[in-house]
């Protein structure tokens, strides 16, 4: 046989193709989870901090107030925080969703308040069904989110100063709906003040969701690899996925097992979990929430790639202000009334402070849903820690200013580390 005709011996000594997205000579590569580690330490002396400094403030703030009142990580305690989370916390994941296209909503709060007082006007006063008055809340809500991406796009009028109107207009009109009397009272047997306040998952139930999140996770991270590796981009260890599933299920686990002391996971907290997530997805996986990233980010980018701006900024406004009524309702449910302090007091600082300090960057383009969930933890932590501690209110405005100043230090001087280094 002719040296032509010899088959040709695979030089196993040839390197292996590197992905896609790993060619550029100029990125640091690593192999398995040593290669993840050694990622994540470059991501934080760049300045990409992401949620660390939340987590780690949390687990810092419990701490403390479980030294100073060992009361504070009881599980009656941490039902009660949950119960108190989940109506701000909604108002928080609207404002969320309005920075990340760097705009501001001061109006959340009277805009609760108001969907509050419609719920107890057309409810209890008119005899409306209970959908119904929750349907028109809503529509009113996104109506109003309409009408303020409307004069921002149209006459550019800044979002602060349209929003700053809604808010003295709101409470205006939140007033006048609820007449002389400025209360109204639901009633304990309504499924809505049920939901909201006594309806809680028995553990079995609580489990089983928990670990069907814990396997739609594992379900995703895979197909999320598969497509990564059929595009030819890097996909990381195998084993990472099996980590973050194990952690997620021990964590998830132990919190259903403690609560279930008590009363046990609130239908509600859970219903803004969901939210949460939903709008995670949203945000990760759909085209329009690129395109909000995109205009945050960077507007005449965004509009030179093709994207309607304009339409950009009016959803996310309409689903700040849907969201802010949504969570006006659960709040007004929770404490069985529709008042004139409804939305009031601190409600606008508490939400936009919860998406502040949950790593939502003032500047837009930055943070993700969960801000709002880790936020809202982090504020009424705070407020709970200090009420059980017997103190006056001032010091909680005063204790949670300094918190909202920390993480907007923190959001600027690692908005600055990113730029330094190449990578804002």
């Amino acid at each position: 046989m002719s040296s032509s005709t010899t088959p040709q011996t695979k030089d196993n000594s040839a390197p292996t193709t590197l992905a896609a997205d790993l060619q550029d000579e100029r990125l640091m590569r690593g192999e398995g989870l040593r290669g993840v580690f050694g990622a994540f330490g470059m991501r934080i002396r760049t300045g990409d901090l992401g949620s660390l400094p939340i987590f780690l403030g949390l687990i810092i703030i419990w701490i403390v107030f479980q030294i100073l009142n060992p009361r504070f990580l009881s599980a009656t305690n941490l039902v009660d925080l949950t119960l108190q989370c989940a109506g701000v916390g909604t108002i928080a994941l609207g404002v969320v969703v309005v920075l990340l296209v760097a705009q501001i909503d001061l109006s959340v709060g009277s805009l609760s308040g108001l969907a509050s007082a419609i719920l107890g006007v057309t409810f209890i006063n008119w005899q409306w069904p209970i959908w119904a008055s929750i349907v028109v809340a809503l529509a009113i809500g996104a109506l109003i989110g309409f009408v303020y991406g409307f004069l921002f796009t149209r006459f550019g009028v800044p979002t602060f100063i349209v929003t700053l109107a809604g808010l003295m207009g709101f409470l205006g009109l939140q007033l006048w709906v609820l007449g002389p009397n400025g209360t109204i009272n639901l009633p304990y047997n309504s499924w809505i003040v049920e939901f909201a306040t006594s309806w809680f998952l028995p553990p079995w139930l609580a489990y089983t969701i928990a670990g069907l999140t814990v396997i739609g996770i594992v379900v995703s991270d895979i197909t999320k690899s598969r497509r990564r590796a059929k595009a030819g981009l890097s996909t990381g260890p195998g084993s990472l996925i099996v980590i973050k599933a194990i952690v997620i299920a021990i964590v998830a686990a132990a919190a259903i097992t403690w609560l279930a002391t008590n009363r046990g996971v609130a239908v509600s907290f859970l219903l803004f979990i969901v939210l949460v997530a939903v709008m995670a997805t949203v945000l990760t996986r759909t085209r329009w929430g690129r395109w909000i990233y995109a205009v945050g980010g960077n507007e005449e980018a965004a509009r030179r790639a093709g994207i309607n701006v304009k339409t950009i900024y009016i959803s996310a406004l309409m689903v700040g202000t849907i969201l802010a009524t949504l969570g006006g309702l659960l709040a007004a449910a929770r404490l069985t009334a529709a008042s004139i302090s409804s939305g009031g007091g601190t409600t606008n600082l508490i939400a936009i402070a919860a998406a502040v300090i949950g790593g939502t960057s003032l500047f837009g383009g930055r943070g993700s849903a969960w801000s709002a969930l880790l936020g809202i933890f982090v504020i009424m932590s705070i407020q709970n820690g200090l009420t059980l501690l017997n103190l006056e209110s001032y010091v909680q405005f005063m204790v949670t200013g300094v918190v909202l100043l920390l993480a907007v230090i923190i959001d600027s001087l690692s908005r600055r580390s990113r730029a330094s280094h190449g990578t804002a």
